[in-house]
């Protein structure tokens, strides 16, 4: 019996300046979102939040945190091209995300809100 030892081509990779051009333009995208979170956890705030209410929009707050981390370690060792398709995709599952936790927030405003009388 013979041992077949084939070496897998594997590319060189992209250059580091790019991978972090790259990282640092979505990365603007993601701390978008998460700065627009924040924006809609202070205007919620003042009216006073229940627990839900807190536990609700502070997730909303580290989700695109989490989401860019994914991204980032299914893009890593991967050309640049691939990089950014994996943060693009995940920016918009951070869409996706905002768009049903802001129609959550307004149709269940009674859950996530204490209303002072």
């Amino acid at each position: 019996m013979s041992e077949t030892t084939g070496t897998a081509s594997v590319s060189a990779g992209s250059p580091r300046w790019l991978v972090g051009f790259v990282l640092g333009l979505a990365g603007l995208f993601y701390a978008y979102a998460i700065w627009n979170a924040v924006a809609h956890l202070v205007s919620m705030a003042q009216g006073g939040l229940t627990g839900a209410g807190w536990a609700t929009l502070l997730f909303g707050v580290v989700f695109p945190a989490i989401v860019f981390v994914f991204a980032y370690l299914i893009g890593r060792r991967r050309k640049v091209g691939e990089l950014s398709l994996a943060l693009l995709a995940g920016l918009g599952i951070v869409a996706v995300f905002w768009l049903s936790l802001i129609g959550y927030s307004i149709l269940n405003m009674d859950q996530l809100v204490t209303i002072a009388t």
